[in-house]
């Protein structure tokens, strides 16, 4: 399997991150989203993205650009009809992802892998939405994705060997390091990090130490070179709760139980620092 042609659904900040990586190993990017405001935002953070890494000079001007010209925004799921690989990278939620998926199932070849960036939905549910499940698998990528170099690549019960061994050469030539997890919910990494960060927000509701107190203390008592508060307004406080939730409803578990405090701040629209308020103000 080649992949030159790749199509990311989705321009927030995980789909555009995934494009501008994609652009600047020489792949051919169709970027899709429902909105020319959302296609705006997207090309405008990468651009922005791409600019700092001149201005450090870790890229050429010339770099730069050939990345932006291989990168082709649009809003017709049309334009998907010929890529070789499509990349979901949508919210958070089971029902969106699924409509996403069957859309694009509708238009890409027989023979076009289809992938999610989901952190923390089954994968096996979602392949069997799928025309062909065996194509469909788990790519989930970090935030800040141009940064952190570590893809999930996790297959479903349908995933074929080919297409998993196929996605994790991509992984490998887009610059990550792509690790084999197998379909479980919140896979591996976020099933460890994003309970800590539920029980972070559990021990500020009980006003045991304040937000910075507590970030202090896990990054120097635990060498973490961030605070699992402010770590959770990077991600998002809204995809944190979704995340737990999931991790509540498929395990069953009273361990998972999500902190009241994150409820309410997801509630009251403070999601971190894409709407400039969570734990701490950005403003």
């Amino acid at each position: 399997m080649q992949f030159e042609r790749v199509g990311v659904v989705g321009a927030g900040t995980m789909g555009s991150g995934i494009a501008q990586c994609l652009a600047l190993s020489g792949i051919d990017v169709v970027l899709i989203d429902v909105t020319r405001e959302a296609l705006e935002r997207g090309m405008g953070g990468l651009s922005g993205s791409l600019a700092r890494l001149v201005s450090k000079e870790a890229l050429t001007r010339e770099e730069a650009d050939r990345a932006l010209a291989r990168i082709e925004a649009s809003m017709d799921y049309a334009r998907l009809a010929e890529v070789d690989l499509v990349i979901e990278a949508a919210t958070e939620n089971f029902d969106l992802k699924t409509r996403i998926l069957k859309q694009v199932d509708a238009i890409v070849r027989q023979s076009t892998v289809i992938a999610s960036n989901t952190s923390s939905i089954s994968i096996t549910a979602l392949a069997a939405m799928l025309t062909n499940p065996y194509r469909f698998i788990g790519m989930h990528f970090f935030n800040p994705v141009p940064v952190l170099p570590l893809v999930e690549i996790i297959r479903g019960l349908q995933t074929s060997d080919e297409v998993a061994r196929a996605v994790g050469e991509l992984a490998q030539r887009i610059g990550k390091t792509p690790i084999a997890v197998k379909n479980s919910p919140g896979f591996v990494v976020n099933r460890i990090l994003v309970p800590m960060i539920n029980e972070a927000f559990l021990v500020l509701a009980e006003g045991v130490a304040t937000a910075e107190e507590i970030d202090a203390g896990m990054k120097l008592g635990a060498n973490h070179p961030i605070g699992p508060l402010a770590l959770a307004d990077l991600i998002g406080l809204d995809v944190c709760l979704a995340v737990m939730n999931v991790l509540a409803g498929d395990f069953g578990d009273p361990k998972y139980r999500t902190s009241p405090l994150l409820r309410e701040m997801v509630a009251a629209g403070h999601l971190g620092r894409k709407t400039k308020q969570g734990v701490y103000s950005y403003a």
